[in-house]
């Protein structure tokens, strides 16, 4: 027994003492039990009872002058053990938990052990930070993960749909007892985490939210536009469920006071899924929202959206033409980038460049060039935009116009032979115009390059499963300018197991065209209010969001109340008051 030794245990025991963790007598009895048999002196002490396992990782931790970790579930990504090798990670007494960019943290029993350190950054390549762990502990999850090919996507691709039922109901069936008991002896955590997002992709849902709450973990999926209850594991697993997603994420876990984002990709049901994980801290904890983008899920064909036969006609038009602006607006998760992809399909080919500028990319297409917004390194759309220009592009579309740069360079390009597409933020598509005017474009500028513009909402659709006639009431019909039809029967959902007892399965496209016609042009030539654009543009036939919506639910698509609760009146707009505003 070396003399650097006896003075490391008697620094533990002196820091224990001051800690309060032990009594002097149990100090004096567990060194004459340590000189007797040989062993350390924290682990005789965690053996006998005197002490947890936390209380000494700490204590260790101290007296070294780093950072100790208790190792458990969620908080490791077994993938990373394959980079160092289950032999060489036993020889080392080390086990890698999670990579943050090019930092590897590896939790080690020695951990200012710099020859390890050295063998470890040869092995992966990265730089190491290490964390003192118990070796019992991390010789036992060597073997765990070891001893399994323990990984996300193999996970994802081979759990059986009874897994999926049996946590979904929160019971146990006796047939499933050996699936579920199989999943216990793994790793509770990251099944846990990997039935959630599964369940959610299976489920269709666009985001899954992982929320703490005082007496549960509060799991939630996004389904339609509508939040439902997943889970509620106990409140007690929250930090290692976080932990767990922050690992997946390639996020820093040790970080809960900052927001975060992550990204990752997945294989699960035979498809390429990306998963965009975003934290935030709260009073309770952090949340966490895992956003789904499964191709799956992206209809890319103009006639799956949902436009009625005249409106897709206009819409293709402003497409071909050969340049101009064409803008799609629509508040948050209307849709508004799916149709905007849907036009890129619609156009794309190996006769044209084409180029977008997103934030972020959501979904990559083929034989389209597109650029992430990156404001971190100062990329931003206005910057990109004028890269893009000496590219010689056909064809541009821009993630969304945000300030009155890229509002510039985008008309600019329009006027100058390119076709823009781009996304904004109005209530309908008249609106669109005073948007852009109030970020200083010039009336003549815009009058020369706009084509048209596109408003849409996005609405549930009568479930087909359990559909039924009813009568709306008078207060509803009048509501939608529609008071001939009372006594005639229309669609909605009674409710049932598929459509989760909301009576509503899937969602469609609401949508209004408006086509700069040579009135219309002159109109924002002159920079005529909003209500004066919607007048003109109706009496040429134009379809508001609400009269193209009530044709839908008179012809069974949706529920008549649903296509009100979605769409605004017409009489007065927030835009519309804006422009009235600027007017006086």
């Amino acid at each position: 027994m070396s003399g650097r030794s006896f003075t490391q245990r008697a620094r533990i025991g002196d820091l224990l003492l001051r800690d309060n963790a032990v009594t002097q007598a149990q100090l004096e009895e567990a060194l004459r039990t340590q000189k007797s048999s040989g062993k350390l002196l924290g682990e005789i002490m965690v053996e006998t009872g005197l002490i947890g396992s936390e209380q000494l990782v700490h204590t260790l931790a101290e007296s070294l002058g780093v950072r100790g970790v208790q190792l458990r579930h969620g908080l490791i990504d077994p993938a990373l053990l394959k980079e160092i090798g289950l032999e060489e990670a036993e020889r080392l007494k080390v086990l890698p938990l999670f990579r943050v960019h090019d930092t590897l943290t590896v939790a080690m029993a020695e951990p200012q052990s710099l020859p390890v350190i050295d063998r470890l950054r040869s092995l992966t390549g990265l730089n190491v930070r290490p964390v003192l762990a118990l070796e019992s502990e991390i010789i036992e999850f060597i073997k765990r993960y070891g001893g399994e090919d323990v990984d996300v996507d193999a996970f994802l691709t081979s759990l059986a749909e009874t897994d999926i039922e049996v946590v979904e109901r929160e019971q146990v069936d006796e047939d499933s007892n050996a699936s579920l008991d199989r999943m216990v002896e793994g790793s509770p955590i990251v099944n846990l985490v990997n039935v959630a997002l599964l369940t959610a992709i299976k489920d269709g849902a666009s985001d899954v939210h992982i929320e703490p709450d005082r007496n549960s973990t509060r799991i939630r999926y996004r389904i339609d536009g509508v939040l439902r209850d997943l889970m509620k594991p106990p409140a007690g697993m929250h930090a290692a469920i976080v932990s767990r997603v922050k690992v997946i994420g390639k996020m820093d876990i040790a970080e809960k006071r900052l927001p975060q984002e992550g990204r990752v990709r997945l294989h699960a049901e035979s498809q390429e899924i990306d998963l965009r994980v975003s934290s935030m801290p709260t009073l309770l904890g952090e949340k966490l929202v895992v956003r789904i983008l499964d191709k799956r899920n992206l209809r890319v064909r103009m006639e799956d959206l949902g436009f009625r036969e005249e409106a897709l006609e206009q819409f293709k038009a402003m497409l071909h033409q050969p340049h101009g602006l064409v803008l799609v607006t629509g508040p948050t998760g209307s849709g508004k980038t799916t149709t905007l992809y849907s036009a890129m399909d619609l156009l794309r080919s190996p006769e044209r460049n084409m180029v977008t500028v997103e934030d972020p990319v959501e979904y990559q297409l083929d034989l389209i060039n597109q650029i992430q917004v990156n404001d971190a390194v100062g990329l931003k759309f206005a910057k990109a935009l004028r890269s893009i220009l000496r590219q010689d592009p056909d064809v541009i579309m821009i993630g969304e116009i945000r300030d009155e740069e890229t509002a510039r360079v985008a008309v600019q390009a329009a006027l100058t032979g390119h076709l823009v597409l781009a996304t904004l933020h109005t209530n309908d598509a008249p609106g669109a115009v005073a948007r852009l005017l109030d970020m200083g474009i010039e009336p003549y500028l815009l009058s020369g390059a706009l084509n048209g513009v596109v408003a849409q909402r996005l609405a549930r659709t009568v479930c087909p499963h359990c559909k039924s006639k009813y009568y709306p009431s008078e207060h509803a019909l009048h509501d939608a300018e529609i008071p001939e039809m009372v006594g005639r029967p229309f669609l909605r959902g009674a409710g049932c197991q598929k459509c989760h007892n909301s009576g509503m399965l899937g969602r469609m496209g609401i949508y209004e065209v408006m086509s700069v016609t040579p009135e219309l042009r002159r109109e924002v030539h002159r920079a005529a209010a909003s209500h004066e654009l919607r007048e003109t543009w109706k009496r040429q036939g134009g379809q508001t969001l609400r009269a193209e919506g009530v044709k839908l639910a008179a012809g069974g698509a949706c529920a008549l109340e649903e296509v009100l609760r979605v769409t605004h009146n017409d009489d007065v707009t927030v835009d519309e008051a804006h422009s009235l505003k600027g007017a006086a």
